[in-house]
């Protein structure tokens, strides 16, 4: 009888396990995927009680490159190291890159850069097991938990398409993927199909990887043969509040703001925004342009998208 009880008792408490959420708030996220998505309830239960949380993970988010000032953050990519390494980036791989920019629109120097920023080339993709990543933001990270929770979604759904081994594929902290650091959703929705074999693959299919990132910037509105920034001076009393990453005034509007910078040939109506980062001692600033807001729509932060152009420029020039 005593055996009979605790038979019972122990599948009591292994039906309690399986109905139990893996993580907080798992539950109306199972409920949300299947009903939204057509996935299954089973899978999706499975695959988060695999998921572990990661304090690592919460502690790199809340510490981002991003929030150093510019000269900080500038030393981290802008370097001799990174700028060689890009150079022999391009020059191993020239065909492809001139190929893929001659498709996209897009210039070399400035796929390369972004490849450069975000993996060292591809030399460091990412260390975290993705659904770390996003469990672990998306239930355990109020400020932006909805943001990561969709994501981790869009993962599920990108692992099915792209029959990715769920449980084993690795990224950033924030579940960014592949040789140009795609989160799902953007790997869902601008990754290609470059080398033809009937998948999109981002670590192991350099052509994948390379169009990714190209198609990215085209698809965000890439201007072919225009400038990114132009060096600026700014006067004393410019009201930056005036000024965000978009481009929303005339360039003749910025001149007659006391902004002095070289447009060149474009046109007075041609868009712009005044670009202000800190050095040590003040302040540098840029106008920024279409190109410079399209390389936001990667990493939204200003100082990214610089880091990104001057890497570029620096690598161009190297290169000769």
């Amino acid at each position: 009888m005593r055996l009979f009880l605790c038979a019972l008792i122990l599948i009591a408490s292994s039906a309690l396990a399986n109905d139990e959420e893996p993580h907080p708030g798992a539950a109306a996220f199972i409920d949300r995927v299947v009903a939204e998505y057509g996935l299954d309830p089973d899978h999706v239960h499975a695959v988060l009680a695999e998921a572990r949380y990661q304090q690592s993970i919460i502690d790199a988010i809340t510490r981002p490159a991003e929030s150093k000032p510019w000269y900080e953050y500038r030393q981290i990519f802008v370097t001799d190291t990174r700028i060689d390494s890009g150079v022999e980036f391009w020059r191993a791989n020239r065909s492809l890159l001139e190929q893929v920019s001659s498709e996209f629109g897009v210039p070399v120097e400035v796929i390369v850069a972004i490849i450069g920023v975000e993996t060292n080339y591809g030399l460091n993709t990412g260390s975290y097991r993705v659904i770390d990543a996003l469990a672990t933001l998306g239930f355990y990270y109020p400020r932006r938990g909805e943001f990561f929770a969709g994501e981790l979604g869009e993962f599920l759904r990108l692992a099915d398409e792209e029959a990715l081994p769920v449980t084993e594929v690795r990224g950033s902290y924030a579940g960014a993927m592949g040789v140009g650091q795609f989160i799902p959703s953007s790997y869902r929705a601008y990754a290609v199909d470059e080398d033809g074999t009937g998948d999109r693959d981002l670590w192991r299919s350099l052509p994948d990887a390379v169009a990714s990132v190209a198609n990215y910037l085209s698809v965000h509105g890439w201007q072919a043969d225009r400038p990114i920034v132009l060096p600026a001076s700014a006067p004393d009393g410019v009201p930056e509040a005036d000024f965000g990453v978009k481009p929303a005034h005339a360039l003749g509007e910025l001149d007659d703001m006391g902004l002095r910078f070289d447009a060149g040939d474009l046109p007075d109506d041609t868009a712009g925004t005044l670009v202000s980062l800190d050095l040590e001692q003040g302040q540098r600033h840029w106008i920024g342009l279409n190109n410079f807001y399209v390389i936001t729509r990667y990493n939204r932060s200003p100082l990214y998208a610089m880091a990104v152009t001057q890497l570029a420029e620096a690598i161009r020039e190297r290169r000769g």
